[in-house]
């Protein structure tokens, strides 16, 4: 490795840490505007009737996930719970259209999926709820 990538690669990991608690936020504000829409109807509706299943339960889960994930609570259990909420919603939804996400339509559920898959094991970074806790 040369000098230079060498200075390139201590001078970016020294922000990863922020940028870690960047990507959370972004990922948990989108998560959490999905179970608005669900819930509320809300940034684009119209909402699921209360009690319809799957829809009501998964838009309650990705509300309170998304919430805790944006603010950094008890980040690595709300991106587990997120986490599987997204392969709930590839295998039952979208796997019975195909295999391939980009023809069944499920690419932002394995997006999602794997996304809060790695927040399970980063955790939420420097700027969290869950770093004030420690």
């Amino acid at each position: 490795m040369t000098t230079t990538n060498r200075n390139l690669d201590a001078r970016l990991t020294s922000y990863a840490p922020a940028i870690l608690s960047l990507y959370r936020v972004v990922f948990g504000l989108l998560f959490l505007c999905h179970g608005s829409a669900l819930l509320f109807g809300w940034p684009s509706g119209p909402a699921a009737p209360a009690g319809q299943w799957p829809s009501f339960y998964a838009g309650v889960l990705e509300f309170v996930t998304g919430v805790l994930i944006t603010v950094g609570l008890f980040t690595r259990i709300a991106a587990f719970i997120a986490s599987g909420v997204m392969a709930f919603a590839y295998f039952t939804v979208h796997l019975p259209k195909g295999f391939v996400p980009l023809i069944n339509g499920g690419e932002l559920s394995v997006l999602y999926c794997f996304g809060f898959f790695l927040l399970i094991f980063t955790g939420a970074g420097a700027f969290a709820l869950d770093a004030r806790r420690r």
